[in-house]
């Protein structure tokens, strides 16, 4: 009898979905080569893989979402103080893979999912390609809020 008494909160919608084939997983992270190349098909220069491998065990956690054929076609990983800051990076999704848009909505969707189950109150950054823009609105970000801009210098 209570329970056809409580109403939520607020209406939640439904999480976005892969197309079907597509797995999304947050256990094992893609090895350094994989990542590479995805980073690469995204525009951004060529890394040593020792230093990818290194950042993804240095990184709290992430997501990979992978295609059919188990070809690495989005990613995303976040580091944080467990406190006050999370920050998410490489968010990228193949360019040339016909589901670019839902691996980003999806990624970012778990991502966020995830910061406000374990990270509570924490304010979140994220550097991003302009073709996620949208997968990030969707998810509550504003571009540059109040005038607010970020700088970075790639070494």
């Amino acid at each position: 009898m209570l329970d056809s008494l409580l109403v939520p909160f607020r209406s939640q919608p439904q999480p976005p979905a892969l197309p079907e084939g597509y797995s999304l997983d947050g256990l094992q992270s893609p090895s350094g080569a994989e990542l590479n190349r995805l980073l690469v098909q995204c525009g951004d220069p060529q890394r040593l893989e020792a230093r990818l491998e290194q950042a993804l065990a240095c990184s709290n956690w992430q997501f990979s979402v992978r295609n059919p054929n188990g070809v690495l076609v989005g990613f995303v990983r976040a580091t944080s103080d467990l406190a006050l800051n999370a920050n998410l990076w490489d968010l990228s999704a193949d360019p040339a893979d016909p589901a670019q848009a839902k691996v980003l909505l999806v990624i970012v969707h778990a991502a966020m999912g995830r910061l406000r189950r374990e990270l509570p109150g924490c304010s979140i950054s994220v550097a991003a390609p302009s073709v996620a823009l949208d997968a990030l609105k969707q998810n509550g970000f504003v571009v540059d809020p109040g005038g607010i801009r970020a700088m970075g210098l790639r070494l």
